[in-house]
Formats: C-alpha cells, sequence, structure tokens
C-alpha cells in the first residue's frame, strides 16, 4: 500500500552539513527543475526537501517509474552532472514504502537531526510540502504522508520532554552570540528570513535579568526584514546596504539561500573595521551553500564557525537526549499504522466500495430473476422483504473479500493489490481498476481545492 513512495537524499551524516552545498539546488531554478525531473522519471508526485542537514527528495512512483533504483538520476538532478560507476549509490541513502515513511516522520520530530528535537525541521517540512502543492506535484499519498509526519511532529514536541532544553541548532548559535555580547556589548545582526533566523531573533531578544540583545534584521526583500523586526522591537535593513556600508556590531548569523557567498571579503573587512569593541566580530554561517567566504575569513583572521561547528556541538548532548527519544519514537510507530489505515481508507476506500457494490448488483440481478420467474406471484411486501434480505447478505458476503484485501494491502508484499485483480475475470478487474482511478484523482482534486 505504501510501496509506491520512496526517499532518496543525503544528510550531514555523510561528510557534515558543509558538504551538502553540492546537492543543494539553486533557488531561482529549484522549481522548474524539480517539474521537469518529476515528468522525466515519470513520478506522480515529488517534493524537495533542504534543510541545513540534508537534502531529500520525497516522491511517488507510477507503472511508468523506471523499476531500478533511481539514485543515479536524482544525482544528476541535485549536482547538474551525470554519476560515475557507483558514484550516486555512494553518495545518496535512499528509503522506499514504509522506510520511506519512518523516515521522514522521525525527520518531521526531530529524531533524525544533528540537534536530537531540533524545532527549525517542523516549519522546513512544512515548507517542503507547499512548495510541492504550489508546483502542482503533491497528490493523495504525498499528501497523506505530509499530514502524518507534521502531526507526529506535534505529538512529539506537545507529549514528550523532547523539545526542552537548547536543541535546536539556532540555540547552539544563540548561546555562542549571547556569550559574546556578554564580553563585548553591542548589536547583532541576522541575516536572512528564515525559521534559522526567526528562531535565533526569538530567543536573542528574550528579556530576562538583562535586557534582550539589540538586533538588525537584514533580507535581500527590505518588507520581509521589517515585519520580522516589528516583532522583536529590532532595525530592519536592505541586504543592499548591509553589504554596500554595514552598521556596527559585534555579531552576525546568517541563514540564506543564495547560491554564493554574499559576505565576501571585501565586506568582511568593512564589518570587522566597525566593531565598536575593536575586536573583530563574531561570523556564524548557517547556510548551505555558505553566505560567508570561508577562505577569506581565514585570510583576515575572522572567527567563523560554520554548520559544521555548530553540528559537532550539537551532537555532544545527543546521547543524553536520546533517552528522551524512546518515547517519542514509540509514537513515530503509532503513526506508521494509522497511516496505513488512512491510505486504505482514503485512497482505497473506492476500490472497497466497488467491491461492494459488484455484490449487491449480483444479489439485486438474481432476485429480480427469481422474482420474475419462480416467484411471480409474490405480493409486494414479500418481495420487498425478499429483496431487503439479498441486499443484507449481498453486503456480509462482500465484507469477507473486502477483509482479505485490506489484509492483503496490509500486510501482504509489494504487487499484492494487482495479484488480487489478477485473479478476478477480466471486465470485474477493469471495474475495480477504474474505481481506484476516480477516487484516487478526486482526491487529488479535493486536496488542490484547500490548499
Amino acid at each position: 500500500m505504501l510501496e509506491d513512495l520512496g526517499i532518496v537524499g543525503v544528510s550531514w551524516r555523510q561528510n557534515g552539513s558543509e558538504a551538502l552545498e553540492r546537492f543543494a539546488l539553486r533557488q531561482d531554478e529549484a522549481a522548474e527543475r524539480l517539474a521537469r525531473f518529476a515528468k522525466q522519471a515519470a513520478l506522480s508526485e515529488l517534493a524537495y526537501l533542504e534543510t541545513c542537514n540534508r537534502v531529500e527528495i520525497i516522491f511517488s512512483r507510477t507503472p511508468e517509474t523506471p523499476a531500478r533504483d533511481i539514485r543515479p538520476l536524482v544525482y544528476e538532478l541535485l549536482t547538474g552532472r551525470a554519476p560515475g560507476a557507483g558514484e550516486a549509490e555512494r553518495s545518496l541513502k535512499a528509503w522506499q514504502g514504509e522506510g520511506a515513511c519512518e523516515h521522514l516522520f522521525l525527520v518531521a520530530a526531530g529524531l533524525d537531526s544533528a540537534a536530537v528535537g531540533e524545532a527549525e525541521i517542523v516549519g522546513q517540512v512544512r515548507g517542503c510540502h507547499e512548495l510541492a502543492l504550489d508546483l502542482g506535484l503533491s497528490g493523495p499519498r504525498l499528501e497523506l504522508l505530509f499530514e502524518e509526519a507534521l502531526r507526529i511532529a506535534a505529538e512529539v514536541r506537545g507529549e514528550t520532554g523532547l523539545g526542552e532544553g537548547r536543541v535546536s541548532l539556532a540555540e547552539v548559535a544563540v548561546t555562542h552570540i549571547r556569550e559574546r555580547l556578554e564580553r563585548t556589548p553591542g548589536r547583532a545582526a541576522l541575516i536572512g528570513v528564515s525559521p534559522m533566523t526567526e528562531r535565533a531573533a526569538l530567543s536573542l531578544a528574550k528579556k530576562g535579568e538583562n535586557e534582550g540583545a539589540p538586533l538588525i534584521i537584514v533580507n535581500r526583500t527590505p518588507d520581509k526584514a521589517r515585519a520580522l523586526a516589528e516583532q522583536f522591537g529590532a532595525e530592519a535593513m536592505s541586504l543592499e546596504d548591509f553589504l554596500r556600508e554595514p552598521p556596527a556590531v559585534e555579531a552576525v548569523l546568517t541563514s540564506t539561500g543564495a547560491p554564493e557567498p554574499l559576505l565576501t571579503e571585501s565586506v568582511l573587512e568593512r564589518i570587522a573595521a566597525r566593531a565598536p569593541s575593536g575586536q573583530t566580530p563574531l561570523f556564524i554561517d548557517m547556510a548551505v551553500p555558505a553566505d560567508i567566504d570561508k577562505q577569506a575569513c581565514e585570510k583576515l583572521d575572522l572567527r567563523r564557525l560554520g554548520m559544521n561547528d555548530i553540528v559537532r556541538e550539537a551532537e555532544s548532548n545527543r546521547e543524553a537526549r536520546l533517552m528522551e527519544a524512546a518515547q517519542a519514537r514509540e509514537r513515530v510507530d503509532d503513526a506508521l499504522t494509522r497511516l496505513h489505515d488512512r491510505f486504505a481508507e482514503r485512497v482505497y476506500g473506492p476500490l472497497f466500495g466497488a467491491l461492494q457494490n459488484r455484490y449487491r448488483h449480483t444479489a439485486r440481478e438474481g432476485v429480480s430473476r427469481l422474482l420474475k420467474k419462480e416467484l411471480k406471484g409474490l405480493g409486494a411486501a414479500e418481495r420487498e422483504a425478499i429483496e431487503t434480505w439479498a441486499e443484507v447478505l449481498a453486503r456480509r458476503f462482500a465484507h469477507i473479500p473486502t477483509l482479505g484485501l485490506r489484509g492483503l494491502l496490509h500486510h501482504g508484499p509489494d504487487g499484492s493489490l494487482e495479484a488480487f485483480l489478477e485473479g478476478l475475470d477480466e471486465e470485474f478487474a477493469d471495474e475495480l481498476r477504474q474505481a481506484l482511478d476516480r477516487g484516487v484523482t478526486r482526491h487529488a482534486q479535493k486536496g488542490a481545492v484547500e490548499s
């Protein structure tokens, strides 16, 4: 039932977060390339998840999808070049069927993150699905999958202690900024409006014993910078102005989707020269690809914390947090069972209905012949009683194969549904296939309207 779903991708586990840069699609090209790839690879549904820790393609197959491992196709999509022999298989991991569903649930719940329980991933998974909807690439299977993934993420955060404490990568970065501003008071610049910078702004703006840190929100689109700045009483600034004439700051955190570094050597020199404390500012780069030129920082002797540094620090408390993850993991297992049931009802419901309708139709035909030939002298009440009895009996008979078919879809091997249909006469099998196609199409149209 879930065998058509799959995920192919790469995470920080392979070669670190900063190595993900070569697999990330350019934002200005992503929509066109994803739509073209879905058509070329014969995928009915497709979503693209990109975070600071992973790049993954989530998809649903069709009968026309190549039966072979599609990692080479995904590798070419993400990198722009065909892989060498075995290169795609070494670089990318693949999940299929229930394993793919489980993987997405673990990701959304923060159980597969470098910082176990991180908060930003929920918004990133939601944004991934919204992009697929905008591109017309999300259908009934992905809709159900993402719906359940976001539900389990909410359950984990609401019912376990996994999300408590400093579990966000942004929180790890904020700790460094706070330490810096305690030593050298001043302003911090947050470049880019993203889940990462929003989380950092929320944390830095909190007022406890000391006033919240004074912030400057920088973004390529000034209106977005102003909208976020207003939430935290911060200053807003366009990216163009910031790069041309940087303000005096003690720390800079970046998290944008720019394809090339924004803070080049000349910009870094100007920022460093204006630090009020006279010390070189703290630079934290949480973007993939990188926003801050790493080589320029080394040349200018500037302290730069990249995603690999942040992830290593987050992983240092990973083992302790995994104790909390056990309870969360039980909820993921429950969600997999729930997803099976929801797929059966929503995607295969029309097939079950058609099966029952065939039994009822056969019963009505039989009773009609019986009443015309053998029992034609019966009165209206007797005829109605027999027709009602036949209807009830047909429903009971249909219940048995329906239960068996549900069992095949739940527990049978891949191809169980088609094997069931092949055992029927051709006309009945086609009738059930058409009912299934109509149900899938109707659900996809309903999801498109609701979105």
